[in-house]
């Protein structure tokens, strides 16, 4: 059994490694860190959403952003569409369940702001329809994404995509670059800076 744990723990930070030597996901983390600091500085808010574990995943970060990350500042604007249960039960009888992220979009998300759609494949079609609301009110949108990157990485204004296929890894990676992008902001926002 140990090596087994030996053997999750080895996959994950082969996962990371592979991150970390990637140039080019590397140079659109920073991208989507400095488009979330300048879209805070004009008063505009993050939105995410995604099912499952990418659900949860969603709420911690945007939890991260409205609460603190590293340390005491002011409330940054975040919010996950995954959230509210009568919201998310009515629209999905009303309309459909591939409808439950792309109709609350449309009545809470603002030109300006930024929606980050999670997904372990890419192809999550109430995320898909999410992003094609987000395009019609003038919202950017980030992939947070694995495997080829699938549908959304295609509809994604940038595409985060984790280079693996391993539902588990994936996640795992998701948080890693969402408490990359949280501590960025931060500290950019109202700490030291990042070197």
């Amino acid at each position: 059994m140990k090596d087994h744990i030996k053997d999750q723990i080895k996959k994950s930070y082969e996962t990371k490694q592979k991150i970390y030597k990637n140039e080019e996901l590397l140079n659109k983390i920073e991208q989507v860190s400095k488009f979330c600091i300048a879209l805070y500085k004009n008063n505009k808010k993050t939105i995410l959403a995604g099912n499952g574990g990418s659900a949860a995943d969603a709420q911690h970060i945007a939890a991260e952003l409205v609460g603190r990350y590293g340390f005491d500042r002011d409330s940054l604007a975040s919010l996950a569409l995954t959230t509210d249960t009568s919201a998310l039960t009515a629209i999905g009888n009303d309309y459909g369940y591939d409808k439950i992220f792309s109709r609350q979009l449309e009545g809470m998300g603002q030109d300006g702001d930024l929606f980050i759609g999670i997904s372990t494949s890419g192809n999550s079609l109430n995320i898909i329809n999410a992003f094609h609301s987000a395009k019609k009110k003038n919202i950017t949108t980030v992939a947070l994404v694995g495997k080829d990157g699938g549908e959304m990485a295609k509809l994604a204004d940038i595409a985060l995509v984790v280079p693996s296929d391993s539902t588990p890894r994936i996640q795992e990676s998701h948080i890693l670059i969402g408490h990359i992008i949280c501590d960025i902001i931060e500290k950019e926002i109202f700490g030291a800076g990042v070197n």
